[in-house]
Parts: structure tokens; C-alpha cells; sequence
């Protein structure tokens, strides 16, 4: 009898083997997941603004929704700052690349490129470059005082900046694992729960009973878990914005 793991769904399987020399550059799952995300989040969002009106349609309606809910929750109201209009289309490109990630990996058969931490860590890591190109351009060296709480004692400022620097560095990490093990996690879940259902079958009329019981709680998981998908890219939007106001404010 063959034994399926609940990992095996986030495995790579070469599509199209294509090797230049040392480098492997095959196309892989993920690699046609990450190109049907985007293709998807733009077509969609392109066709819900196609003929736009002044009374919006409900597919209009949807895409100026997340519009200003990135621009006025997000980069509004948190890095509140003159020109936060100008990290707008950064922040909501992020958002919604994230979002139609998580979602289009809800969908049977498909594969969640956001599951994978390599991913998750060079989004953060380019988020994170990005702020800090930000924080140099706006205040130059005077940005390293954001390491240095004002009324630090002189003796306690070199162990300060040491915890300060480390804390700091490592939002890498945690913005990146978050993501990544909130959506590793429920998929895993869902395929636990369904190979528990399809064993508990062959158990007779009283598996039956407890199959049926998985299944409808596999079904309200699976509303969780959509929702789950949107507050994650909400969670992941949210920290790069506070980041960039941190950058700029120096608080």
C-alpha cells in the first residue's frame, strides 16, 4: 500500500528541463504557478476596469475596493507622509501578487508558490533592501540614530545598538517565515484531515459517519483558510509599510 505525504504537494517537479552549462534553469511547477499568479492578478484586475464607469459595475466595484483599501488602510494612514503616494504602487503590486498567490492555491491540483520559503525571504529580502534605500535617501547617516533611543545612556549605547541591529535584521526572517508557515501549515492540514477521511471508509457505517464528519469540517477549514489567505497578504503589506514608515520617521 503506498504512503502519501502531506509534504509531497509542495514539492518541485521539473516541467521543461533546460540546463546553461553548471546552472539548472529548468521550469518547474512553482515557476509556472508564479507566471499564471501574475498573469492572473493582472488580466483580472485589467478586465474589472475595462470600460470603467463612473457608477461602478460589481467587478469595478471589487478592484476599486482593494485599490483604496491598500491606499487608504496601508500606506495612508501608516506611513502617513507626503509622499507615501509614491511607495503606493509597490505596496499593492506586493498585496495583490500575494493574495492571488495564496488563493490560486486553494484551487484542487495546484501549487502554492508561497508555501516555499526561498520565495517568501527574497520577497522580504528585496522589501527590506528597498526600505533601506528609502531610509539612506531620506535622512543618510543621520538614519543610523534610529538604532539609539533618545535618553540612552553612553555606556549603554554600543550593547544598544548590537540588540537594536540584530532585532532589525532579523525582520527578514520572521516577515518571511510567517508567511510561509501559516500557508505550508494549512495546506498541510487539509491533506492530513482528507487522508484521515478517505482511511476512515473502510472502518464501515461508523466510518462513514466520522468521514462525513471530516469533510464538512474540511469544508468550513477551507473558508477559514481563504480568509486565511487575504490576511496573510494583508499581515505581509502591513509590516513592509510600518517598516517603510520606520525608514522615514525614524521612530
Amino acid at each position: 500500500m503506498s504512503v502519501f505525504s502531506p509534504l509531497e504537494q509542495f514539492a518541485l517537479v521539473t516541467l521543461v528541463p533546460i540546463e546553461l552549462g553548471p546552472f539548472n534553469i529548468s521550469i518547474t511547477n512553482a515557476t509556472l504557478f508564479l507566471v499564471l499568479s501574475v498573469g492572473i492578478c493582472y488580466t483580472t484586475l485589467r478586465l474589472c476596469i475595462f470600460n470603467a464607469t463612473v457608477i461602478p459595475n460589481n467587478w469595478q466595484y471589487i478592484a476599486e475596493s482593494l485599490y483604496s483599501f491598500v491606499n487608504d488602510e496601508l500606506v495612508g494612514k501608516l506611513i502617513n507622509h507626503p509622499r507615501s503616494r509614491e511607495y503606493f504602487p509597490f505596496i499593492f503590486t506586493l498585496f495583490m501578487f500575494i493574495f492571488t498567490s495564496n488563493e490560486l492555491g486553494m484551487i484542487p491540483y495546484t501549487f502554492t508558490v508561497t508555501s516555499h520559503l526561498i520565495l517568501t525571504f527574497a520577497m522580504a529580502l528585496m522589501m527590506f533592501i528597498g526600505v533601506n534605500v528609502v531610509a539612506f535617501s531620506t535622512h543618510g547617516l543621520h538614519f543610523f540614530s534610529f538604532f539609539i533611543p533618545p535618553g540612552t545612556p553612553g555606556w549603554m549605547i554600543p550593547l544598544l545598538i548590537g540588540i537594536e541591529l540584530i532585532s532589525y535584521i532579523f525582520r527578514v526572517i520572521s516577515i518571511s517565515v510567517r508567511l510561509f508557515a501559516n500557508v505550508m501549515a494549512g495546506h498541510a492540514l487539509f491533506k492530513i484531515l482528507a487522508g484521515f477521511a478517505w482511511s476512515m471508509v473502510a472502518l464501515g457505517i461508523v466510518g462513514y459517519i466520522g468521514s462525513g464528519v471530516l469533510l464538512a469540517f474540511i469544508c468550513a477549514f477551507t473558508a477559514l483558510e481563504v480568509a486565511i489567505a487575504f490576511i496573510q497578504a494583508y499581515i505581509f503589506a502591513l509590516l513592509t509599510c510600518l517598516y517603510l514608515s520606520d525608514a522615514i520617521h525614524l521612530h
